[in-house]
């Protein structure tokens, strides 16, 4: 038995090893590639239109571009939909490896309202976004820099807004021909192609003709195939005005490539800015061996001394005479008040935990790539619903340690309170989205299905972890309660108190600020983040540093004789998400270009219930470790 035991584990091994292979080598698992003959039909997909300056998506056909007989809706899951994606098909259609030039889209006449449709687009700088074999469209953009990387820009823009020199006078000019690049490669056995890059450069023309206008029989003077006659950026460019007509075209190249398709994300992945990371990482690392350093003083040579100091007091006199950390043993385990509001928040807090760290595990293996668009966002709801059962479990069995009994009524204030609180907000945000008329407000199907996993899965699972931690007997103290509690000065307790939340906070916010940093960038200015290697280890980097600076602090507490210990441990880490919030705050002054008042409401919204989570979490985190901390050390010695 012991031999089969010792094979299977070496057997689970070899799996994990596989797997994680399999992860660092494929973007997306169980996901396989599209071979494409010459001649094939290729079709393209288009996306929302989407602006920085903004953050309000809107669908492609809300502009009178060119459509095809039917606009069909592809599936798109629950992900998707929050993010405002709204994937269709489009009259765009290639055929594999046949390269094509000036091919007419459609013909537009514009007017007084369709030309404000376009104005008010280029005005906001919104981008086309479109879809080739799930590859994203990009627009290649060079750097000054000899050598380095080319790097992708989502999607093309609308247009552009045009000052002439010396006048006030705007004009507005569309991107009316798209020269499109698709990058194959080729298997030399079978002859067959797969897609690894969909590229785009967009110019903006004012087509000429002769005759009448036929889409199929009439050529272009400005774009002729026969005559090879190509657009180029010194052409007349097309105005965006009343009455004036567009003639949308487009070509089509195909260019062998040596990147193979496991390989084809690589290109829009590509962080030209690892070094940055790596000081991130270095910078956090900083922090955290200062930390170490303090509490290894601490565990190793100071409180070493006091409990060895605190056992060899023989006489009564000594006792009455000791000071320090011991002499509020018989308080320090008193239940805090708003006991139950603090077992719902370390309940959240741990749904939050496992939440996030079963996402990094299979982010890191590669299962949430940015080629399974909505996926992250799907896995972090579906995730938090389930660990409703660990919130529930923690939170009940906390609230057994405090010697409560409704157990029922702190699982519903678990199961309600952070949901109801960002549910509330998201509803509101989501309300400004619509009446924006924008594609990224949640419809009412995708609202219920929220409404639905929060009470049909999430509050039972709550319940079902209360049930299991409130049978469970609660966490004994090593030390009996003193009947009377020591007072101590309010004054001196709430200073000390602003100043333990103040400086606990600040420092595991400085190990993950520079990473914060990316994230936000990757939100707010629409760029791919799938650096969660990084990732993963700045987020043990937090959590072993507000597991410090909570000890730290606490052993500081105590040795004061303060031994209001319970809410100033979980606020003293928890206290970063001020911090995350102000920054985000000089992030929205220094980094975007929003103007208009109701994306603004969003950005601030959206970052409140970001910080929130933010303070459910890293508080949690700092609690259990000041909890572990004073067990640890009011067992260690004698109490008479």
């Amino acid at each position: 038995m012991a031999n089969r035991s010792h094979l299977g584990f070496h057997v689970w091994i070899c799996v994990l090893l596989l797997l994680s292979i399999h992860g660092y080598s494929f973007y997306l698992p169980g996901v396989a590639p599209q071979d494409f003959y010459k001649g094939d039909v290729l079709r393209v997909k288009v996306n929302k239109l989407a602006s920085t300056k903004t953050q309000l998506p809107y669908s492609y056909y809300s502009v009178p571009y060119c459509r095809p007989n039917k606009i069909v809706d592809s599936a798109e899951n629950l992900g998707e939909v929050l993010r405002g994606d709204r994937i269709e098909n489009s009259p765009y259609e290639f055929q594999m490896r046949v390269p094509q030039m000036c091919n007419v889209l459609c013909r537009r006449v514009l007017n007084e309202k369709t030309a404000k449709e376009f104005k008010e687009k280029i005005d906001d700088e919104y981008r086309v976004n479109m879809i080739l074999d799930n590859l994203p469209l990009v627009v290649p953009m060079t750097r000054l820099e000899k050598d380095s990387p080319v790097i992708y820009q989502h999607g093309y823009f609308v247009g552009r807004k045009v000052q002439y020199a010396g006048t006030k006078e705007e004009k507005y000019f569309i991107n009316n021909h798209l020269t499109f690049t698709v990058k194959f490669h080729k298997d030399v056995q079978t002859d067959s192609a797969r897609i690894v890059g969909f590229e785009v450069n967009a110019f903006s023309v004012k087509h000429q003709y002769d005759g009448e206008f036929n889409a199929k029989t009439t050529r272009l003077s400005t774009c002729d195939a026969h005559a090879k006659r190509m657009v180029t950026s010194s052409d007349p460019p097309q105005e965006v005005e009343d009455k004036k007509e567009i003639i949308f075209t487009y070509d089509i190249d195909f260019q062998e490539s040596d990147i193979k398709w496991a390989s084809r994300w690589d290109t829009y992945l590509l962080m030209a800015d690892d070094q940055v990371h790596w000081f991130s990482i270095v910078n956090s690392l900083m922090i955290v061996l200062f930390l170490s350093g303090m509490v290894a003083m601490i565990m190793l040579r100071t409180l070493y001394r006091d409990i060895s100091k605190y056992n060899q007091l023989e006489t009564q006199e000594e006792a009455q005479e000791e000071t320090g950390w011991k002499l509020v043993h018989g308080d320090v385990f008193r239940p805090p008040s708003n006991s139950d509001l603090l077992c719902v928040y370390v309940g959240t807090g741990v749904q939050f935990l496992g939440m996030i760290l079963i996402a990094m595990i299979f982010a890191v293996l590669g299962f949430l790539s940015p080629s399974n668009r909505g996926g992250l966002m799907t896995a972090l709801l579906l995730l938090w619903v389930l660990m409703g059962i660990f919130g529930g479990y923690a939170s009940a069995r906390l609230y057994k340690t405090f010697k409560g009994t409704e157990w029922k009524a702190i699982t519903l204030k678990t199961a309600f309170m952070f949901p109801g609180i960002a549910f509330s907000v998201f509803f509101v945000l989501n309300g400004l989205i619509w009446g924006e008329k924008s594609s990224g407000a949640v419809p009412f199907g995708t609202m219920f299905a929220l409404v639905f996993l929060w009470f049909g899965i999430s509050v039972p699972l709550v319940f079902v972890g209360s049930y299991i931690g409130f049978k469970k007997p609660g966490i004994e103290d090593p030390v009996k309660t003193n009947k009377i509690p020591r007072q101590i000065p309010e004054q001196a307790w709430y200073m000390s108190s602003i100043f333990s939340i103040l400086i606990g906070g600040i420092l595991p916010f400085g190990a993950v600020f520079i990473e914060l940093f990316f994230i936000l960038t990757s939100i707010w200015l629409q760029q791919f983040y799938y650096i969660f290697g990084f990732l993963f280890i700045v987020f043990l980097i937090l959590i072993v540093t507000c597991a410090e600076i909570t000890i730290v602090l606490c052993y500081f507490q105590l040795c004061s004789e303060d031994y209001l210990w319970w809410w100033r441990a979980y606020l003293t880490s928890g206290s970063s998400a001020l911090y995350l919030f102000l920054y985000s705050v000089f992030y929205f002054f220094t980094k975007l270009n929003i103007t208009k008042g109701v994306s603004g409401i969003l950005y601030f919204g959206y970052m409140l219930i970001a910080s929130y989570a933010f303070f459910v979490l890293t508080g949690t985190i700092g609690f259990y470790a000041c909890f572990w901390f004073t067990r640890l050390i009011y067992s260690s010695v004698k109490i008479d």
